[in-house]
């Protein structure tokens, strides 16, 4: 297994941490992921990051499909793994939800299964400059000829030489998009997905990976795991620091009707305890909703406590089938402890 350090993304005041980062690349750490939602963007502090490292792999987690086009994606990925040297970039892609692709970005929510077929598919085409870009999708077509066009549009290919092999993993959670991501991605990026449950979403993978024209099996994809990391003796207040967090995604992130977070919740057995967060978040009463998170919900997919008890829980992790272990914004000492268990 491999380890990655996760920024997530931005708070009020934009700031990276760079002598963790650093710290993580001696320890070994395979690789840093930036996100991105309503605030900063993934890619910029990889760029910045990358001036300041030398090997760790640069990785977005997630980019959203609607911030930007698949072309101007391509384009900003293989120019930072062109700066850095080829093999450094990583390219993860997701949905977002229909609050944030139409309030934000002012987007429709669309087909996004199709929408994350066609823009995987342009570019790829990008990269390798086979020929000049064109691409006939369900829901993105180049040259774009629909409304306002002018008819001048011209296929073209990359100036840029860039690599051709960047892999794209997606962070994908329904049924139906696992599969797809094990048909056309590189890897996959999980979220609230525990080791407990790791093995159904693998069985999705798999039947993606049958539909492949490529070769690739199950065992060529990343499958990349994602955990909280806190060393700390007092587990039951690291757990407790967490739960906003939580009720926000619950609670907050997307409608009361379609909500991604919720439904994962729900998935892992905590209908009751999803229901009463929403109910208690989206009526303003957010430190109620913290509350009513279960410590066993939050401990279940973290690594908190002592040193030993970090690592005979990261054993778990280890050996589920992910490849690779996230851990969100983890301090120093976590991460020697995690970095000698493994």
């Amino acid at each position: 297994m491999k380890l990655g350090i996760d920024l997530g993304y931005s708070g009020a005041q934009m700031a990276l941490p760079m002598d963790t980062i650093l710290k993580a690349e001696e320890l070994g750490f395979d690789s840093v992921w930036v996100a991105e939602s309503y605030g900063s963007d993934a890619f910029s502090p990889l760029a910045f990051i990358a001036a300041r490292t030398q090997r760790i792999r640069l990785a977005t987690g997630i980019a959203q499909v609607a911030a930007r086009t698949p072309a101007n994606c391509a384009m900003t990925a293989q120019t930072i793994d062109a700066m850095v040297g080829k093999g450094r970039m990583v390219v993860g892609l997701g949905v977002s939800g229909p609050q944030i692709v139409e309030g934000w970005y002012g987007q429709p929510w669309g087909k996004p299964s199709a929408r994350l077929r066609d823009y995987i598919a342009i570019m790829r085409k990008i990269w390798r400059r086979e020929e000049p870009l064109t691409h006939a999708g369900l829901e993105i077509s180049l040259p774009y000829t629909g409304e306002g066009a002018t008819g001048l549009g011209k296929p073209l290919k990359s100036i840029l030489h860039g690599n051709p092999d960047i892999p794209i993993v997606l962070g994908t959670s329904t049924p139906g998009n696992v599969r797809l991501t094990g048909e056309i991605a590189d890897g996959w990026l999980s979220m609230h997905v525990t080791p407990d449950l790791l093995a159904g979403h693998l069985k999705q993978l798999e039947a993606g990976t049958a539909l492949r024209t490529d070769g690739k099996k199950l065992k060529d994809l990343e499958v990349i795991g994602v955990a909280n990391c806190v060393l700390t003796n007092d587990a039951k207040s690291a757990l407790a620091a967490m739960k906003p967090h939580v009720a926000l995604y619950i609670g907050g992130m997307g409608a009361k009707d379609k909500n991604f977070h919720k439904d994962a919740m729900v998935a892992r057995g905590y209908a009751e305890a999803a229901d009463r967060i929403q109910e208690l978040y989206l009526a303003g009463r957010k430190e109620e909703a913290a509350a009513a998170v279960p410590d066993d919900y939050v401990d279940d997919g973290a690594l908190v406590g002592p040193a030993e008890r970090i690592v005979e829980r990261f054993a778990r992790w280890r050996d589920a089938g992910f490849t690779t272990l996230r851990l969100i914004n983890p301090e120093i000492p976590a991460m020697e402890a995690i970095a000698k268990a493994l």
